[in-house]
């Protein structure tokens, strides 16, 4: 039934202020709508819902993530613009902090919106 129905990812936040600059000036994602309720940004064709809430608490995963051609490329761009990387313990991350899985295909890094979700950068 919903195989063949888009998904609709969403996050949270507290601050849309915050969000606007980090989303938008930041990432470079396009504002395509705000209402009392949500922030509404372009991710390549994909509608991301930013849902304001008053209180958040952040899960300690992965909340979303885009996949990329380059990781590396990517995150030197994000980290030129300000983005700051996680660093997890007992994970072997480059000076970039990216990881590389086994098997050594893509790569994987992580980097925190204001309110403290987990997002990724893939490949």
């Amino acid at each position: 039934m919903l195989s063949e129905r888009p998904i609709q990812p969403m996050l949270a936040i507290t601050d849309p202020e915050a969000a606007k600059r980090f989303y938008g000036d930041l990432l470079g994602l396009h504002l395509v709508d705000e209402d009392p309720f949500a922030l509404t940004y372009d991710g390549a064709n994909v509608p991301l819902r930013l849902s304001k809430v008053s209180a958040l608490t952040p899960q300690p995963f992965t909340a979303l993530g885009w996949r990329v051609p380059d990781v590396r490329a990517a995150a030197r761009d994000l980290a030129a613009r300000g983005v700051r990387f996680e660093r997890f313990e007992g994970m072997d991350q480059d000076e970039l902090g990216v990881w590389t899985p086994p098997g050594g295909a893509g790569g994987v890094c992580w980097f925190k919106d204001p309110d403290g979700n987990l997002l990724s950068l893939s490949h």
